[in-house]
């Protein structure tokens, strides 16, 4: 029996469903991980092309979204082995993105910024997802021991600033 009208996919509209539910969750996760906007765009995009090739396999898991957390933490982690320097811009945007439910924490999360990456995404899995160690190193591809220190280092960095800041206000 033939249909009238293009061929519909039961899985391309829970496809849809997915992305329009969990999207700007997806977003503010990849902003937490790149530290700013475009990237955590390219990122989100990225993920989310990935997740929409394997769909019809990843549909059938309970956790799409653990899914797309987990490539876009694999992607973040690649790009910065790549690098591993700076980028330097043309221009610098005219505002910085702020998250509204973050408002109280922008110091902090103005702090996470400047950690490198690889310290900012062991904090971000750790303390934003709630990410065991062993979840951590097999999430990054390092062993647990890099990801506790990695994750002092970064504390430490942070603690360093915060009272480089506290000494300012006295």
């Amino acid at each position: 029996m033939q249909q009238n009208g293009p061929l519909v996919r039961p899985w391309s509209v829970e496809f849809t469903d997915f992305v329009a539910a969990r999207g700007s969750a997806l977003y503010r996760y990849g902003y937490v991980l790149t530290g700013n906007a475009e990237d955590a765009a390219d990122l989100t995009q990225e993920a989310l092309m990935r997740l929409g090739d394997a769909w019809p396999k990843i549909r059938k898991k309970d956790d799409p979204e653990g899914y797309v957390r987990t490539t876009m933490a694999r992607l973040h982690i690649s790009v910065w082995r790549r690098l591993r320097r700076e980028r330097l811009v043309a221009a610098v945007p005219e505002a910085a993105y702020i998250e509204d439910r973050f408002i109280d924490d922008t110091g902090l999360w103005n702090e996470l910024k400047g950690l490198p990456s690889k310290q900012r995404a062991v904090l971000v899995l750790r303390y934003y997802e709630d990410l065991s160690d062993q979840e951590i190193a097999d999430l990054l591809g390092i062993s647990r021991g890099t990801v506790r220190s990695q994750a002092a280092r970064a504390l430490s960095k942070l603690r360093v600033r915060v009272v480089a800041l506290e000494m300012r206000r006295v």
